[in-house]
């Protein structure tokens, strides 16, 4: 009896390290198989990359995470996918609140065309929050969260159309934060970015994660090796190896993903 109390704290504690899990994954569109038999764990408080040539399923897993596949004609979805050890396909499951925990970061900015203060409290308001001084405080936090605030906080009733590229994606990260999520999904949040603007996104990742669980999707070799404790590399609807980061660049397993990781072909 006591063996199998003990078993099940080690279970227990082993589920909570773990706070995104995929079991026995695999996607469709139609007849097309986009995902092929993936699980995986991934742990709280940290930054996991997805690496892979383009079309090779790593968007298509990282939006499993908040459902946003719903959306997409004849997708289909068979295996399960648990945040904090709730399965998040279950009929029950209220989508609108799984995407507060569940914020996401895209490719291109797409601040609203409101000011920069309609933009940060944009969440806020849906919830119903109506309370001024609360809603100016979680703003003011929040852009200094991304540090924002200093180049804004003089403009905030400016329209967010008028920052620059790399103003706008840490405005639409500000946007993400202030609804308080656990997990940040990002689909290649610099890829239209300049150097400069990059350096400050990645920065603001490194800081992220202690306190946000943070997967991203990545084309840039150098950016997956600078930000991530993990990376999986994808290729065609499967991953081939997932390891820690510095494992993965230096001594992966699989020939696969080192010919990858060198640029021999991909």
């Amino acid at each position: 009896m006591g063996k199998e109390k003990n078993e099940n704290v080690i279970e227990s504690s082993l589920k909570r390290k773990y706070k995104l899990q995929a079991k026995d994954v695999n996607v469709f569109y139609g007849d097309f198989q986009a995902i092929k038999e993936i699980s995986m764990d991934i742990k709280a408080n940290s930054v996991t990359a997805f690496i892979g040539p383009s079309g090779c399923g790593k968007s298509t897993f990282l939006r499993l995470f908040n459902r946003m596949n719903d959306y997409v004609d004849d997708f289909r979805m068979e295996g399960k996918i648990f945040i904090d050890n709730q399965n998040i396909n279950k009929k029950k499951v209220n989508v609108e609140q799984l995407r507060k925990q569940v914020g996401m970061v895209f490719q291109k900015p797409n601040p609203f065309p409101k000011s920069i203060f309609e933009n940060v409290a944009y969440g806020l308001k849906i919830q119903g929050i109506k309370d001024k001084t609360f809603l100016k405080e979680r703003v003011e936090s929040t852009l200094k969260q991304v540090a924002l605030w200093d180049e804004v906080k003089d403009n905030l009733n400016k329209s967010a159309l008028a920052l620059s590229g790399g103003q706008q994606q840490r405005l639409c990260i500000a946007r993400t934060l202030a609804v308080e999520p656990s997990v940040i999904l990002m689909d290649e949040p610099t890829s239209a970015l300049d150097p400069l603007s990059t350096a400050k996104i990645e920065e603001l990742i490194h800081e992220l994660k202690h306190k946000y669980t943070i997967v991203i999707v990545t084309h840039n070799m150098q950016q997956a090796g600078r930000i991530s404790d993990y990376t999986a590399f994808f290729y065609l609807g499967e991953i081939i190896e997932f390891d820690k980061t510095n494992k993965i660049f230096t001594n992966p397993e699989k020939k696969q993903t080192e010919n990858y990781i060198t640029g021999r072909f991909g």
